[in-house]
């Protein structure tokens, strides 16, 4: 949906055009500040990767924002034939479906599960953030394939980055049904405040570093 057709839909939206350049001022600082940090990290993780599993290091995730579609980065977590072992088994194909998630996925790798349980696979899209296609702080990241689920919400990635972290990540992650994660991405795009980023932020390393909700 584009931009100006999802602003229009959007009652209750109370981000102003200061408040944007507010947001991306924070996502460029604070953004690239972590990225330099960690860079040696996220090349360490690399090598670990391609040491254990092979195959390629990185991971291109097809996803939607105000711009249109575009490939968000991730440390690869998952084997090489992910695709192929979804296909060949119609149970979790279903499941699959039904939440775009496996509790159990037999197609993440041992050290995927390390990468997913402390969120270092997300790293990678400090890159994506500083290109100004995803905030630090916004909607759950979501496919094409994933807006149905977002049925009349989905006017809220048309007008709002998907965030490296967000609502959803902090109040339940994979705990949560997916009903309500569309519910508190809604709330956070009519609700979204600088005072609510920043406590969203703070909340985010305590999170991560207990892993709740997390597989």
């Amino acid at each position: 949906m584009p931009a100006t057709a999802a602003k229009r839909l959007a009652p209750g939206l109370t981000m102003t055009t200061a408040g944007r350049a507010a947001k991306r001022t924070i996502d460029v600082l604070g953004g690239g500040t972590i990225l330099l940090l960690c860079s040696p990290f996220i090349a360490v993780l690399a090598a670990i990767s391609k040491l254990r599993e092979g195959g390629p290091v990185f991971y291109r995730r097809r996803v939607v924002g105000p711009r249109g579609e575009f490939d968000a980065f991730k440390l690869r977590s998952m084997r090489v034939d992910a695709d192929e072992v979804l296909k060949r088994n119609p149970a979790l194909r279903q499941e699959f479906e039904r939440n775009f998630k496996l509790k159990d996925d037999p197609r993440v790798t041992p050290f995927g599960r390390f990468l997913r349980r402390t969120s270092l696979d997300e790293l990678p899209q400090l890159w994506n953030v500083l290109k100004g296609e995803m905030s630090l702080v916004g909607p759950r990241m979501i496919t094409p394939a994933e807006l149905g689920k977002y049925g009349e919400s989905a006017w809220i990635f048309g007008c709002m980055k998907p965030g490296l972290t967000g609502a959803w990540q902090v109040r339940g992650r994979q705990e949560v049904s997916y009903e309500q994660r569309v519910a508190m991405d809604l709330q956070y795009v009519k609700n979204w405040s600088l005072a609510l980023d920043l406590a969203i932020l703070i909340k985010t390393p305590v999170r991560v570093l207990r892993g709740a909700g997390a597989y």
